[in-house]
């Protein structure tokens, strides 16, 4: 571990990117009592800058089931703050990343080609797909060289994204700029009646900082990131018609949790989570999102008449000054809304009539919590060792995992390669019903057990699960399970 840190961070080095800062406060004290402060720069007042919607890619070629993409992974400027350029770290230079529309059943091919000065690796997050296509954070590409990824599809629709996955450096690149959506539709979604098209929109929400220059400042674990970004502009606003929208919300934080509310007081009306619809629409006055959980909701904006500004807020750790604004919308014209939300969304088995699980795991997250210099990050009291394969289960297998945050102050959450998984309970209850769909990213708060339902298909091989709190990860808070 420490030789392949001191590999990398040469790498980094070498790159011109500030170092990994494992001495910094750990990420699960990021949110502890203090006083946050942002550090001086630029940033804009709240809603003075627009939310751009992210650039949808196009196949350089689709015959034969197949849909091919070509991406660059290289250095770039972006105008995240008004009059300011600032050096990211982009698929094709595109920040935000780019949107990757795919269909189950037909084949994507990626093929991406690193121009930066470190290896990486991409992971399309969700994804059922084979060991060489995962991103597995030791699989790892070289500077200078391509990688393609193969992508079969053959799972449901859900709004996915990709990230780069590479062991140490994730938390860093993912910080400055490489994620990507991926949105993958079937004939059951596509066959509602749902807001589709423009009226579809990918937000991706997260924090940042950034120095009196306006350049992204990271240290692992920095309590001081603070302003939020949506689609990579500072607390924006944005356009919309007096009708129904569609939000695939991601949380593309590296560490902080989001409880994100309308200001006017009305539900969100929640109808997908990670793993694609749920069963029904659900009215949610406040929704819960950990770093990499994503939530599609339905906003009806034809009950507010044209002028109405509603923001979507922020009650989730921070202080309110600070991180209580997200986003603002701006009712701006009337149009014509063919779409409605219908009462069922699709059909999932009851937790009662999944497949018996074989066998029942226990796994417990935990980090350094007394204040040392270096912290650690542990599952199941080891830190992350590339070659050691820390769970055996078999292929076509259903099985329980338990999942306990044994922390006392630091949250965490729960990520598993392969697989999307049923959440049957959250400290000893059944499930509420935004988690009731099929997930892949669950919050898992200080002393709380989740009790996940899993089954392995699909390919065999090995894959990692992890905090996907990245800074926990990237302390050594991963592990690897092996199909067979």
């Amino acid at each position: 571990m420490i030789t392949r840190r001191s590999v990398l961070g040469g790498a980094l080095a070498a790159a011109g990117l500030p170092l990994l800062a494992p001495g910094a406060v750990a990420g699960g004290e990021a949110y502890a009592a203090g006083t946050p402060r942002r550090a001086p720069g630029p940033v804009p007042p709240a809603f003075t800058t627009a939310m751009p919607v992210p650039p949808v890619l196009r196949p350089l070629s689709s015959t034969g089931g197949v849909d091919v993409y070509e991406l660059t992974i290289r250095k770039a400027q972006a105008q995240i703050l008004p009059g300011v350029a600032t050096d990211v770290l982009t698929y094709d230079g595109h920040f935000p990343g780019p949107v990757i529309h795919a269909r189950s059943g037909r084949r994507v091919l990626v093929r991406h080609h690193n121009d930066l000065h470190m290896p990486v690796s991409v992971h399309l997050h969700g994804g059922n797909v084979p060991p060489p296509s995962d991103g597995n954070p030791m699989d790892v590409f070289a500077p200078g060289t391509a990688r393609t990824y193969a992508y079969t599809n053959r799972q449901p629709h859900a709004s996915l994204w990709f990230h780069d996955h590479a062991h140490h450096m994730e938390a860093e690149h993912v910080y400055r700029g490489l994620s990507g959506g991926y949105l993958l539709t079937d004939d059951l979604e596509q066959g509602l009646p749902l807001p589709k098209g423009r009226y579809d929109v990918p937000v991706t929400i997260r924090d940042a900082r950034f120095d009196e220059r306006g350049q992204l400042a990271y240290t692992m674990g920095d309590r001081n990131r603070t302003t939020i970004l949506a689609n990579g502009r500072p607390t924006p606003y944005f356009q919309v018609a007096a009708r129904k929208y569609r939000f695939r919300l991601l949380n593309g934080s590296n560490l902080r949790f989001f409880s994100l509310s309308l200001s006017d007081g009305t539900p969100l009306t929640q109808i997908g989570s990670d793993g694609g619809l749920l069963e029904r629409p659900v009215a949610v006055p406040v929704l819960p999102l950990s770093p990499g959980e994503r939530a599609d909701v339905v906003i009806d904006f034809s009950r507010h008449p044209v002028g109405t500004r509603l923001v979507l807020a922020n009650t989730g750790p921070g202080r309110p000054e600070q991180v209580g604004k997200v986003l603002r919308f701006d009712v701006v014209r009337t149009a014509d809304d063919p779409s409605r939300v219908p009462r069922v969304l699709r059909t999932l088995p009851p937790a009662a009539a999944l497949p018996e699980a074989a066998v029942t795991r226990h796994i417990e997250l935990s980090m350094d919590e007394d204040g040392r210099p270096d912290p650690r990050g542990f599952v199941n009291g080891r830190m992350f060792d590339p070659d050691r394969v820390d769970t055996t289960v078999a292929f076509g297998s259903s099985e329980i995992w338990n999942v306990t945050n044994a922390n006392k102050r630091a949250p965490h959450n729960f990520h598993v390669h392969l697989v999307q998984f049923r959440v049957l309970e959250r400290g000893g209850r059944p499930a509420g019903p935004t988690e009731a769909g099929l997930k892949d990213t669950v919050r898992v708060m200080p002393g709380e057990t989740v009790k996940l339902h899993m089954t392995f298909g699909g390919f065999r091989g090995d894959y990692v699960y992890h905090c996907h709190m990245l800074d926990h990860s990237a302390m050594g808070m991963m592990a690897t399970f092996r199909v067979r």
